[in-house]
């Protein structure tokens, strides 16, 4: 039986997984929302940006900077990946539009090999660890339970992304406009307006929301060859338990999954993966559109 601080200390450490995936299910979501491509792609976003800010670390460590402005430069490391999406986005996908859903999905999935590759390339096959631990900006004790600050960090970062996501998707033109050529992209385009020019602007914010999600845990975990295969199988997790399309809907499938796994880990963790795959299978079931997601007609 689980002890209060041992409930605490798995509903935080969820939560701040959870914070991670949103950022890269959010990612997803925008992109899906707006450019109707289901982009296999945000793991590999999300693995570049572990490697990137294992980088930065070791070279800020190099020229003594002071570890408290760490957080700084993991999230700038996230922002200047950010180049990749516009790259992507016109040298790939715009060629392939018109296209099958199931061929945009397959480019989608060879980039994610050419990306393991790069990573081959760049950082070698040996697993890259970050030399600064979370523990640097100090810890928070609550009754015997211990949490890092670093991770209190991460979810307000996530959370005030989360919002501001929703304000701009909800009260602001560009939002407006981005939700309309969601809905009928052939309209939006019939009223001036510039589809192709916001095609590159969600998926390149997409791919920063995927990289700054890896760059932030490059203190907590190893980057190491595979990484971005695995986290695609959480961050559709979160799609499909909060439903495709639904920014709401990634915040609180991330929450879901990031508590679920936690919980799995602190029971047994050989049903990490296992559990997931339930509550999966459980949401298909009762609500095969997804917690907020809407069927399409």
């Amino acid at each position: 039986m689980f002890t209060l601080d041992a409930i605490i200390g798995i509903l935080f450490n969820g939560i701040f997984y959870g914070s991670i995936l949103f950022l890269i299910a959010a990612g997803l979501q925008l992109i899906f929302g707006v450019q109707r491509i289901l982009n296999l792609a945000c793991g590999s976003f999300y693995a570049l940006g572990v490697y990137t800010g294992v980088t930065f670390i070791e070279f800020f460590m190099g020229i003594g900077l002071p570890h408290i402005y760490f957080i700084i430069a993991l999230i700038i490391a996230g922002l200047i990946l950010g180049f990749i999406g516009p790259i992507i986005e016109r040298g790939i996908l715009k060629p392939i539009y018109a296209r099958e859903m199931e061929f945009q999905l397959l480019a989608t999935f060879a980039l994610v090999l050419i990306f393991e590759d790069v990573i081959r390339f760049v950082w070698g096959i040996y697993p890259k660890i970050s030399k600064v631990s979370p523990v640097i900006y100090g810890e928070l004790r609550i009754g015997a339970t211990i949490l890092p600050i670093y991770y209190i960090f991460v979810i307000v970062i996530s959370l005030t992304i989360a919002l501001f996501m929703g304000f701009m998707i909800k009260k602001t033109k560009l939002g407006k406009t981005l939700r309309a050529i969601s809905d009928n992209r052939e309209m939006s385009a019939a009223l001036g307006v510039n589809v192709n020019k916001f095609y590159l602007l969600s998926f390149t914010i997409g791919t920063i929301m995927g990289t700054i999600g890896g760059s932030l845990m490059a203190p907590v975990t190893a980057a190491w060859l595979g990484l971005g295969v695995e986290i695609i199988v959480y961050a559709f997790a979160v799609v499909v338990i909060g439903g495709l399309g639904s920014m709401i809907g990634a915040f609180i499938g991330a929450m879901i999954v990031g508590v679920f796994k936690g919980l799995a880990i602190a029971i047994y963790p050989e049903l990490e993966v296992l559990i997931i795959y339930a509550v999966v299978i459980a949401i298909l079931i009762m609500k095969p559109s997804g917690l907020f997601g809407r069927i399409e007609e």
